[in-house]
Order: C-alpha cells, then sequence, then structure tokens
C-alpha cells in the first residue's frame, strides 16, 4: 500500500496551481458549477422520492391497494439506480479518457431534461398503462446520466481542491446534494398548501417543471469552467512520457486494470450511507404518511430543517476527515447509523408529529449528510487518476443497486408481507453495519497524491 502522507511533485504543483490568478478563478468556477450541478442531481432524485411517497400513488397506481400502491412507486424509483451503472460505465471510462469537463456538460444536460419531462406525463387516468411505462422511461434516462454526475464532480473538486484542504473542499459535493434536497423539499411544502384533489391533478408537475431553470444555470457554468489540472498534467505526461510510463514499477494497482480492493472497499462504504441515507429520506415520508397516517407536512418539513442543517453538518465533517483521518470520521458515523436503527423505527410507532420529524432529521443528519461529507474525498483518495472516474463511478452505482435505489422497495415488501416495524430496522441496521465493517479493511488516505496511478489498496 502506498503511504498516503507523501506528496509528488506533482500533486505540489497542482497546490501550486491555486497560487495564481487565473488557478484561483478556475478553482472557484469548478466549485460553484460542481455545486450547482450536483443540487440538480439531487433535485431530480429528491423530488422524484418526495412524489413517490406522497402522491404517484394516486397518479399512476389509482386501481391497487395503498401498500402495493407504495410499492410500486418505489419500484420505478428503484429503475432509476439500475441504470446508474450503465452511466457509471460508459460515461466514466469516457471522462477518464477524454476529460472531466465533457461527461459533466453531458450528464447535467440529460438529467435536466429528463426531470422537466417528467413533469409532462399524462397521469394513469388519461393514458392509462402507458403513464407508468413513460414514467420508467424517463428514470432510466435520469439514472444514466446520474451514473457519473456525483462520482465526476467529486473527482473535479478532489483535483482541484489544495491537499491539505481536500476533505473539507470535496465535502461541498453534499453541500449541492444537500441544496437539492432544500430546493425539492420547499418547493413541495409550497404545493402541498394546494388542495389534495389539485395536488394530485396537477400540483405535483409544478417542481419537475421548475428544475429545468437549476439546469440551465449548471449547464453554462460548467461549459466555462476549465479542466482539472490533476488530469491535464497526467494527460500531458502520457503524451511526452510513454516510455516512462510503461517502466513504472508494478507496485500497488500500477496498470489501473487488476486492482480490485479499491473497488470493493469503496462498495462497502457506498452501502453502509446510502442504504440508510435513502430509507431515511425516501422510504420514511411514504411510511409515516401511508402507514402511520401522519400528515405529509410533517415529513416534508423534516425534510426540510435537515438540509438546513446540513450546511453546517457536511462541511463540518468534511473538515474533521482533515483534522483527524478520512477512516475514523467514517467510522464513527457507520457506528451511530447501527445505533440508531432500532430505537428510532421503535419511536416513529408513536406517531407524534414531532417524535416523527426528529427521527426523520437524525437519521438524515447521519446519513446522507454527516457520512457523505467525509465519504467524497475518501472515494477519490482509493483511485489512481488514470480510472478514478470509472472505478468509483462503478463502485458507487453498484453499491447504490444493493442498497439506496432498491432500499425503499425492499422495506415497502418487508412492510408489506410482515405488516412490523422490526424487519425494516433489521434491514437498516445491516446496511450500516456492512459500512462499518469496511472501515477495518479500508486505508487512510489522507493526504494521498492524487498524481498517482495506482489506488491505495
Amino acid at each position: 500500500m502506498t503511504n498516503p502522507a507523501v506528496a509528488s511533485e506533482s500533486a505540489q504543483d497542482a497546490d501550486l496551481h491555486l497560487e495564481t490568478r487565473h488557478g484561483r478563478r478556475s478553482f472557484f468556477s469548478a466549485v460553484v458549477s460542481i455545486w450547482l450541478g450536483t443540487t440538480m442531481e439531487y433535485v431530480d432524485f429528491a423530488l422524484y422520492g418526495l412524489a413517490a411517497g406522497l402522491v404517484f400513488s394516486d397518479v399512476f397506481f389509482p386501481e391497487q391497494t395503498v401498500l402495493v400502491a407504495l410499492l410500486s412507486s418505489f419500484a420505478t424509483y428503484a429503475v432509476g439506480f439500475l441504470a446508474r451503472p450503465v452511466g457509471a460505465i460508459v460515461l466514466g471510462h469516457l471522462g477518464d479518457r477524454h476529460g472531466r469537463k465533457k461527461i459533466l456538460i453531458f450528464t447535467v444536460t440529460l438529467m435536466g431534461l429528463s426531470t422537466t419531462a417528467i413533469g409532462l406525463v399524462p397521469s394513469y387516468a388519461h393514458i392509462g398503462a402507458w403513464a407508468p411505462a413513460i414514467l420508467i422511461m424517463l428514470r432510466i434516462l435520469q439514472g444514466f446520466g446520474a451514473g457519473a454526475e456525483l462520482s465526476g464532480g467529486a473527482v473535479m473538486l478532489a483535483e482541484y481542491a489544495p491537499t491539505r484542504h481536500r476533505g473539507l473542499v470535496t465535502s461541498l459535493i453534499g453541500v449541492g446534494s444537500n441544496s437539492g434536497t432544500l430546493l425539492a423539499s420547499s418547493v413541495w411544502l409550497l404545493v402541498l398548501m394546494l388542495p389534495h384533489e389539485d395536488v394530485v391533478s396537477w400540483g405535483w408537475r409544478i417542481p419537475f417543471l421548475a428544475s429545468v431553470l437549476v439546469a440551465a444555470l449548471a449547464l453554462v457554468l460548467r461549459r466555462s469552467m476549465d479542466e482539472s489540472p490533476v488530469f491535464k498534467a497526467f494527460q500531458a505526461k502520457k503524451a511526452s512520457e510513454v516510455q516512462s510510463l510503461e517502466q513504472l514499477p508494478a507496485s500497488g494497482n500500477a496498470d489501473g486494470d487488476s486492482g480490485w480492493k479499491a473497488f470493493m472497499v469503496m462498495l462497502g462504504l457506498r452501502i453502509g450511507e446510502n442504504g440508510p441515507s435513502y430509507i431515511a429520506q425516501g422510504f420514511l415520508i411514504g411510511y409515516v404518511v401511508n402507514a402511520l397516517a401522519v400528515s405529509k407536512t410533517v415529513p416534508t418539513t423534516a425534510v426540510l430543517i435537515a438540509s438546513v442543517l446540513g450546511f453546517v453538518v457536511i462541511p463540518f465533517s468534511g473538515w474533521l476527515s482533515d483534522r483527524f483521518g478520512r477512516r475514523v470520521v467514517y467510522r464513527v458515523f457507520c457506528a451511530l447509523l447501527v445505533l440508531y436503527g432500532f430505537p428510532a423505527f421503535a419511536a416513529l410507532q408513536s406517531g407524534k408529529p414531532i417524535v416523527v420529524g426528529a427521527v426523520i432529521v437524525v437519521g438524515m443528519w447521519l446519513g446522507s449528510l454527516g457520512i457523505f461529507g467525509v465519504q467524497a474525498a475518501y472515494g477519490v483518495e482509493l483511485f489512481g487518476v488514470e480510472h478514478r472516474y470509472s472505478k468509483m463511478a462503478i463502485a458507487k452505482e453498484l453499491g447504490s443497486i444493493l442498497s439506496g435505489g432498491t432500499a425503499p422497495m425492499v422495506a415497502s415488501a418487508l412492510l408489506a408481507a410482515s405488516g412490523s416495524w422490526v424487519p425494516l430496522a433489521i434491514y437498516f441496521v445491516v446496511m450500516a453495519g456492512i459500512g462499518l465493517v469496511t472501515t477495518f479493511f479500508a486505508p487512510e488516505t489522507r493526504g494521498r497524491d492524487l498524481a498517482l496511478r495506482e489506488d491505495a489498496i
């Protein structure tokens, strides 16, 4: 395993890049454009997650029972995640070959168009089974673009960031996701002020149609940002020193093709974060509304409150990883999620709005906010520069299928089969536990030179 504390001349050059006026301007342009693009991705998925839990049962599956309709809604939610690994494979490899910038422009365009189009899909009452079929197709397009968006943004930020502040800077990818969740929940709170009949008939379309504004702004900024300095330096080195690169010693994963350890570590870390995250901000919305008869405004308000807190929690967790290391901070968050599972689901059964809101806020604070703020830099540092984009994206999106993307659907099926909250808590704890166990096999990567070709493990 390479020593993560040792920085090469390439890494020092990347830090010096920020000392020039143009370098600083490029850095801030990249930060803002990545933030907006990630906001767009999470507007997409937060809008859909909220809509699946709140109204899609009525709009697209009106002839089913309450629980079956909820399961069907979350099944269409899961379909988007099935397309994400395909996007990660195709677009990730293109990003490694042709640059991060081009792919990030494509992903934000595709996701923006797909999300806007969802707001135009006719209901089941108008076109029957074609309605959910079109919905599924648009979810696939969303997922294909999203498969390379989050990892590409994290790679771009990490490859721009000064080494000693990489955790903090790269955690801003989480601030973007949090901004998307906040924006989606805010718009949904306004929509839910309408009469229920109006929400089901046309009100639910407003958030999806309005998302095109975020996508357009992100696209403009991404077209103007520079390519990652680490990637440009690597491409220049490959072009001028081909023979030297071919003669590098085969330590670690020097050829970038045979190493699986870092990939499996990233997969485990992702499962431990993504599963609990999507249960906390996705499944619990529909669960408390449909199974516990809690007012729709309670979970939506809780998501809004958690999103506001996230603007502090996310960068703070990134800073903690710069101060104490990626591994120990990640481990603490996973351990807290394990301890949270059973008490959280037991407390929900009271149905009291203040308790339900607190459970959702704490769940999001631990899973989708705090732990995610550490994951961005950790994931980037696990992989070598030559195949960083594709390997990180594939590992993260495969982890999404095995956890986050399918978690609401699996949890709905467990609830329908058992009628009890206990299997839900077990499922939650198992996923968080996978992340906790993985940290004992993961290396510490804080300060690692991102110009290295080999993986960190």
